[in-house]
């Protein structure tokens, strides 16, 4: 297991739609294993593989925001939403593809997502509430869809400046 370079806005990769996963590989049970500990060590409570530079649909996440509580990993390989609720919630997201932004995003309250899993098998859950808002998030990344997406140009616009310009001070050292 190893941490992996978080990728930063703006990378053409971020906006690419990625491929499915064929079948569960010991590379991609390497991959899962990476991500949740990049994602942990960032911290964040969600990572797809383009994230991370991988063009396969696959997401880790863990919305468990108690830390008193079990931590709950999860691995969902070529997820889909199966059904989402009509009634909406806004939360303001955030982005380890885009540090320290953030800005209100409503997307559906509950969502009903189906996965392959590490195991091979198809899964099904209902989500509400951070889980619900991650699991969209991170769907939304393996389409090439940025939570800044969601937001006005000019909003967008204006992080995506602030971006280029920590990769241009990160460059620099």
């Amino acid at each position: 297991m190893s941490l992996r370079q978080i990728l930063i806005h703006p990378d053409p990769r971020l906006k690419k739609m990625c491929e499915p996963v064929a079948r569960v590989t010991p590379e991609i049970e390497a991959l899962a294993d990476d991500m949740l500990a990049t994602m942990y060590d960032a911290p964040g409570v969600g990572l797809a593989a383009p994230q991370v530079g991988v063009m396969s649909r696959i997401f880790v996440m863990d919305a468990t925001r108690d830390p008193e509580a079990e931590r709950r990993p999860m691995v969902l390989i070529n997820p889909e939403i199966a059904w989402s609720s009509d009634d909406l919630n806004t939360y303001d997201e955030g982005c380890l593809s885009i540090p320290d932004q953030y800005a209100d995003v409503t997307r559906p309250a509950e969502v009903r997502m189906r996965w392959l899993g590490l195991d091979g098998k198809t899964h099904e859950e209902d989500f509400d509430g951070l889980w619900a808002t991650c699991a969209q998030h991170e769907l939304d990344h393996l389409n090439g869809v940025l939570f800044i997406d969601h937001l006005s140009a000019i909003k967008r616009q204006m992080i995506t400046r602030k971006m280029v310009k920590l990769k241009r001070e990160r460059a620099r050292g």
